[in-house]
């Protein structure tokens, strides 16, 4: 489980099929083997460690998920460690389990916020509620507007400054992972006697 705080933002050094090599100082460190830690918020296990940065295998399912086959060297991505049961939790439950991607329509300045907009599929869309939390590529955010095929964010100056969602362009993918709390609800809505 992880919290949508980033920790840090990582550069990819190697992007293979089926390896990714990161460069980073701040979540190597308490790091072991098998660890998990997300990268634009999915999960992924750590395979070799190094003191600047950490190498992960990618599944092919993970590619088709995510926006991760869409990394080349240089790319800066969002990193956060797996929370420990001693953490505080100061985003949202996040599972590291991307569902969808997202397409970044807009980012337009708002007094010392930025405010994205994001399509995003209907299967993402039916748990996203205006004040409720959504994931962007690992990020904890609360929705402020919501249509039919897209919901909005304000990205406050931290968030703007210490991720990598300010530097995407229109058009960009995102990762996206909605409200688990949500999910659960419904589902036990649906396996209730009596429901449809």
């Amino acid at each position: 489980m992880f919290t949508g705080i980033i920790e840090e933002l990582g550069t990819v050094r190697e992007a293979q099929p089926g390896k990714l090599v990161i460069d980073a100082r701040k979540v190597v460190r308490g790091t072991n083997l098998g660890d998990s830690i997300a990268v634009n918020g999915a999960d992924l296990t750590c395979a070799y460690l190094e003191d600047e940065g950490f190498h992960a295998n990618v599944m092919p399912e993970t590619y088709r998920r995510t926006n991760l086959g869409d990394l080349k060297p240089g790319d800066l991505v969002n990193l956060e460690r797996a929370l420990t049961l001693a953490d505080r939790l100061g985003g949202h439950l996040v599972r590291g389990v991307v569902e969808a991607t997202g397409i970044l329509e807009s980012l337009t300045p708002e007094a010392d916020a930025v405010i994205a907009r994001y399509q995003a599929p209907p299967e993402i869309l039916r748990y996203v509620v205006v004040k409720g939390p959504i994931t962007v590529d690992g990020v904890s955010l609360t929705v402020i507007d919501k249509t039919a095929d897209t919901f909005a964010v304000s990205l406050v100056e931290y968030t703007q400054q210490h991720t990598n969602l300010t530097r995407r362009r229109p058009g960009d993918r995102v990762n996206l992972e909605s409200d688990i709390i949500a999910r659960y609800v419904e589902q036990l809505l649906e396996e209730r006697p009596g429901a449809k």
